[in-house]
């Protein structure tokens, strides 16, 4: 039998928002979950793709790291940050 270290195990209630939107270049549908664990950030989940990112509303000015996050092109990191911008 393996053997682990582990490094948390908490249970915690979380709130998280389904939303879905179009843009002018794709559609995206999103979780955005509220946790204490995060120390103030959001996980934000794109449900197309699996990809996710922990992020505050500072951090989404940052295109590139949008569209690396969430492999999607410049324009369409534009797009979802501009999104979330507003609704994190």
């Amino acid at each position: 039998m393996n053997e682990f270290d582990i490094m948390y195990d908490e249970l915690e209630d979380t709130h998280t928002r389904f939303v879905g939107f179009v843009g002018q270049r794709s559609r995206f549908d999103l979780a955005i979950t509220e946790t204490n664990h995060f120390y103030g950030k959001k996980l934000v989940y794109c449900l197309q793709s699996g990809r996710s990112a922990i992020l505050t509303v500072e951090e989404v000015d940052d295109f590139q790291y949008v569209a690396t996050a969430f492999q999607v092109s410049e324009e369409e990191a534009q797009e979802l940050a501009d999104f979330l911008a507003s609704n994190l």
